[in-house]
């Protein structure tokens, strides 16, 4: 890990810190999921980073992968995770909370059991330190609230323009006798009252660019160029091609989207449609230290 990327990658976290506190102000039950998510990306442009991937805003047994479109009218209710994703130069800082918006007892200790599962992998997570032996402190952690670690989801390491790179932690004992390496890494263990998997649900509004390549209709061929340029190969939404080329561009995006250009992430929905807690924070992890870069966490 160069000097360089370290610097990013902690600046990174401490504007995830201060985007998180904006996010926890605004979320409040009633508010329309735009409004959220118009006014965190409006404070990731003013602190100067750019998006990592559109904020998730994901409601009860929707585990993630949630983005509102453009005329979106969904207000905030239920058991909320919100995902966040910041980029300095390529640096990701990847961190969640959830919020219980319905005075609910049994999301509250959804939330704290997911809590107590992050808190146990921070404290874990140390260079050479087994991927099985931080799901293992995981899954010990949220077991004792009598809940279940979703199996299918699981934490991962970043690097530059790479949300999703390299080892993956999981949120149980898989295991894993693969060494936690120096890197960043995002943990984020997800908590529920039901069987413990995901499986893929309706569209999310959030895409990637996975084969650039021409096409007929000239809009899409614009929206080509203007994604390969704004995003780097991150994930965006769709509501921010629309912000650009105005609602037609929905239709091109459905072309790109047949066309194989573009993928678009599903939904991921807890498979007995139970609710699900989110918590997660990126670590950065030296030969010789951990360090918690989206949170005031000592460990």
């Amino acid at each position: 890990m160069d000097k360089d990327y370290i610097a990013d990658l902690r600046k990174a976290g401490k504007i995830h810190q201060e985007v998180k506190a904006l996010a926890k102000s605004i979320v409040k039950k009633g508010v329309p999921l735009l409004e959220i998510a118009d006014k965190v990306d409006a404070k990731i442009k003013e602190l100067g980073a750019t998006t990592a991937f559109p904020i998730n805003l994901s409601i009860n047994e929707v585990a993630a992968h949630y983005t509102p479109t453009y005329n979106d009218e969904t207000l905030a209710h239920g058991l909320l995770k919100v995902d966040i994703g910041i980029c300095v130069n390529g640096a990701i800082a990847d961190c969640a909370f959830s919020v219980d918006l319905d005075n609910s007892d049994i999301n509250k200790k959804l939330i704290q059991a997911s809590r107590d599962g992050l808190e146990a992998a921070m404290r874990s997570a140390k260079f050479g330190m087994t991927l099985g032996e931080v799901g293992r402190n995981i899954q010990n952690a949220i077991v004792k609230h009598g809940f279940s670690p979703i199996k299918n989801l699981c934490g991962h390491q970043v690097d530059r323009f790479i949300v999703h790179a390299g080892q993956t932690v999981p949120n149980y004992d898989n295991g894993s006798n693969q060494r936690m390496v120096e890197s960043g890494y995002a943990i984020e263990p997800f908590v529920t009252t039901g069987q413990g998997m995901v499986y893929e649900g309706k569209p999310s509004n959030i895409y990637r660019m996975i084969n650039k390549k021409n096409v007929r209709d000239m809009l899409a061929r614009e929206i080509i160029s203007f994604i390969d340029k704004e995003y780097n190969g991150l994930p965006f939404a769709s509501r921010w091609v629309v912000k650009k080329f105005g609602p037609r561009a929905i239709m091109s995006i459905n072309i790109l989207e047949r066309e194989g250009v573009l993928y678009q992430y599903p939904q991921l929905v807890e498979k007995s449609r139970e609710p699900v807690a989110q918590s997660e924070n990126t670590l950065l992890i030296l030969k010789d230290k951990t360090e918690v870069l989206t949170e005031d966490f000592k460990v």
